[in-house]
């Protein structure tokens, strides 16, 4: 649906199409944050023709389920590998399932590997980078993500989110990181209905203050687009638009730190409309000439 409409836009003739390469190997990075204990479990309850994850009752599976997950965390690497070499300022990973929910030893909320996580550890391990940023737009807060890096200082979480919502306490202003990491992780709660206007201002102001500080040398997006007005489960009212404003922003702010890296991965959005629109405006807005 999202691919088969970017591909019929004119937009698909300036894009660069890339499949997960074959040179990444994606294991290795999944066990850098994930234990190995579930991901040998979620490979057995797929090939078992389980239904549902164990322990995770909002979170089916199929047979396929394992396979796919691996393969989305490959496409996030290649997405890495492809700015970080230089063979493009930005990419967007269309992949899923989406990762954001999901924890070290169990899945969540549909998702199974973290897929940013993933790739913000493999950008610092593999290409050698100090501090890598995670702005996470979707409607439902990234409580995986954070749990990843809660005493992390080396990778900065910001969440916007419709809160109170699904996952709950998680999106909490008060949690912002632990130990080495207090003060690594922001978390910004909205309230349902507050619209375009709200995050707009909250970009402009805290992310870009939090941005400014850091000084991010890769910025990864957790892309969600189920904070849509016409998304069936989130009730934030976001336009289309919005996801251009955003992204504006942020690619604002890294041209600032003299780079224009960013990793765009999707992870939610319920809604033909706003997932289709908010991408391609989305993808619009990393694509144009930082000139015009």
């Amino acid at each position: 649906m999202m691919t088969k409409h970017l591909k019929e836009h004119p937009i698909s003739k300036r894009l660069l199409w890339s499949a997960p390469s074959d040179q990444i190997d994606p294991m290795p990075w999944i066990r850098e944050l994930h234990d190995s204990d579930y991901i040998a479990a979620l490979k057995q309850a797929c090939e078992a023709g389980e239904k549902r994850m164990h322990n995770s009752g909002d979170t089916p599976i199929s047979k396929r389920t394992y396979d796919v997950a691996v393969k989305a965390v490959a496409g996030t690497l290649t997405a890495v590998d492809l700015v970080m070499n230089g063979k493009v300022n930005n990419a967007f990973a269309a992949v899923r399932p989406p990762g954001h929910h999901s924890m070290p030893k169990n899945a969540k909320g549909f998702c199974f590997f973290s897929n940013a996580a993933i790739a913000a550890r493999y950008a610092q391990k593999h290409h050698k980078l100090e501090r890598v940023m995670i702005v996470d737009w979707d409607v439902h807060h990234g409580d995986g993500t954070q749990e990843m890096f809660l005493k992390d200082p080396t990778v900065f979480v910001f969440n916007t989110h419709q809160y109170p919502f699904y996952p709950g306490a998680s999106g909490s202003p008060d949690i912002i990181g632990e130990g080495a990491g207090k003060g690594f992780n922001l978390n910004v709660p909205l309230k349902a209905g507050s619209g375009d206007e709200a995050v707009i201002k909250v970009y402009q102001t805290q992310l870009t203050d939090a941005f400014r500080k850091f000084k991010p040398q890769l910025l990864i997006i957790s892309a969600g687009f189920d904070a849509h007005e016409a998304d069936p489960l989130g009730a934030l009212g976001w336009s289309s638009d919005v996801y251009a404003q955003l992204t504006e922003i942020l690619r604002t702010l890294c041209r600032e730190q003299g780079h224009e890296r960013i990793v765009s991965v999707l992870e939610g959005g319920y809604s033909e409309k706003g997932i289709t629109e908010g991408v391609r405006r989305h993808i619009e807005a990393l694509e144009v000439s930082a000139e015009k």
